[in-house]
């Protein structure tokens, strides 16, 4: 029996993630789970997997439902303290990183240092700090097994290879909802079209960095420090079809790729019963009802935000942690219909043109970086208007 803990239980990650637990109840038993402000979902899952301890964003609605509980049987916790509580819980094996954001950071940086592996859906935690991250996972000795479906994919690809015998990691993009939109009409487009992906069913901020491409961008930084590979052999392709999640090109001119539906669940129970593999109740991947495979290189002209992600990694230091807060500023703002969609790529730019290099030696760097980057997007927003 493996116990974990799921910060992020109530999004798109979290359900899918308890969907595949409750297949295998004699594998996996839930202890901890951690939501933002969704009580009446966290509710459910509390009465459907019975953890020991919860935790919600705010305090008001954790008191909300710890009274609906009842006192004597799961604890409720808030804020940030609750969510490190969550992640530490001393009888947990592995924690689930789904908290959207950076807010993911210090509970996994939390986590790591009390022996947890990882499952890790949240990028943006490698994005910030992957560098120290990495490091204490080396140190600790923990797993840290990546749930995004390309990181997914490269880490099983990369099983029984050897590092110097690694050519290039191709990380695929579907394109998102505007990919065949002209340059002219991105400027109309609204976010309820940029939350309609043409593939995969994510949550908002997801959605909308998929529809720009800086997800793009931040999976080529996250990648950069999980499978220690240099950003130069790092390439992204356009591959509509999301059947292909990703590929790993050896130095023998060998392309090893993983292929499945597009499906979170398939990498999320990869990442639960790692190393082994367990029987999955999705429907296999048909191939013959496939129209074909075709792969693009992105376009960077209309979609200059995965641009300015390679330029961030290559900047190292700080510079990745500015790129990422003044995109969760912009897209926020963008989801509030408070700026245009082009107007994230805008901010974005700014921000990291003005940012400081520091070099990353702790994680009250990282904090003040992103605490820096959000202050100056938030008056970027003013400026676009």
């Amino acid at each position: 029996m493996k116990y974990i803990s799921i910060l992020g239980s109530t999004g798109s990650i979290g359900v899918s993630t308890l969907d595949i637990i409750q297949h295998y109840p004699d594998r996996f038993k839930v202890l901890g789970l951690a939501a933002g402000t969704n009580v009446d979902l966290l509710e459910e899952q509390c009465r459907r997997f019975k953890p020991i301890a919860v935790s919600l964003k705010r305090e008001a609605d954790a008191q909300k439902l710890q009274a609906r509980l009842g006192q004597g049987g799961t604890e409720v916790y808030w804020g940030a303290e609750g969510l490190i509580r969550l992640a530490t819980l001393d009888q947990v094996q592995l924690v689930v990183s789904a908290v959207v954001g950076i807010a993911g950071l210090m509970p996994t940086l939390a986590a790591i240092e009390a022996g947890k592996d990882i499952a890790l859906a949240n990028k943006e935690v490698l994005v910030t700090a992957g560098e120290l991250l990495m490091r204490k996972v080396a140190e600790v000795g923990v797993k840290l097994i990546p749930v995004d479906s390309e990181h997914s994919a490269i880490f099983q690809c990369l099983q029984g290879v050897h590092k110097n015998e690694i050519a290039r990691l191709i990380l695929t993009a579907s394109g998102g909802p505007f990919a065949d939109f002209p340059s002219s009409q991105l400027a109309e487009v609204t976010p309820e079209q940029a939350l309609r992906h043409p593939t995969w069913k994510m949550g908002d901020k997801i959605s909308v960095d998929s529809a720009s491409l800086m997800n793009k961008g931040l999976e080529v930084i996250e990648a950069r420090w999980l499978f220690d590979v240099e950003v130069d052999r790092i390439e992204v392709l356009i591959h509509p079809q999301s059947i292909v999640h990703s590929m790993v090109e050896l130095a023998d001119g060998s392309i090893i790729a993983q292929l499945g539906i597009a499906d979170m669940r398939i990498p999320i129970l990869y990442a639960l019963s790692y190393p082994e593999r367990l029987s999955n109740p999705l429907p296999p991947l048909d191939l013959t009802k496939s129209a074909g495979l075709t792969f693009s290189r992105p376009d960077t002209d209309r979609f200059p935000c995965l641009e300015y992600a390679y330029q961030a990694a290559k900047a190292g230091g700080t510079h990745p942690t500015a790129l990422n807060a003044a995109n969760e500023v912009a897209v926020a703002a963008f989801l509030n219909s408070e700026i245009g969609f082009n107007d994230i790529a805008y901010i974005v730019k700014q921000i990291v043109d003005e940012h400081q290099y520091q070099k990353l030696s702790n994680i009250q760097q990282t904090l003040l970086a992103d605490k820096w980057a959000r202050k100056m997007a938030k008056s970027q927003l003013a400026a676009v208007n």
